[in-house]
């Protein structure tokens, strides 16, 4: 999201993320990715809860599409952090929303496994 920000900010829209780890965890996420936008804390996963978000399983870990997922960030240069998979939910999947004025909610994409993550261009076409 962090490449993309500009794009969002050019519809008049703002991003922000909310993460499963700690303070010191988002502290260390922030300088590592660079991110600007707000990174808000939800260790008792109310957030996830609340969304209904699943869970993956350690079978998951086997799926064709998150090998080649984990090449793509892998060559990105992302990893997962250690402090984060041994202090949070390593199997807590993601979702991806955009919200309009009025509590509208416009777009929603629940991640079905660790490697699915909503099209950055479907994110932008629900922003009107």
């Amino acid at each position: 999201m962090r490449a993309h920000q500009q794009e969002f900010s050019a519809k008049g829209a703002r991003i922000a993320a909310i993460g499963l780890g700690g303070a010191d965890y988002a502290r260390l996420f922030r300088e590592e990715t660079g991110i600007t936008f707000p990174l808000l804390i939800d260790e008792q996963r109310e957030a996830y809860r609340a969304a209904e978000l699943r869970k993956a399983n350690i079978l998951h870990l086997f799926r064709g599409d998150n090998a080649k997922g984990r090449e793509r960030a892998k060559a990105a240069g992302h990893r997962q952090h250690a402090l984060h998979a041994l202090t949070q939910d390593p199997f807590q999947l993601g979702a991806s929303f955009v919200f309009g004025p009025g509590d509208v909610d416009r777009f929603m994409h629940a991640s079905e496994t660790f490697s699915d993550n909503a099209p950055v261009d479907d994110l932008l076409a629900a922003v009107p």
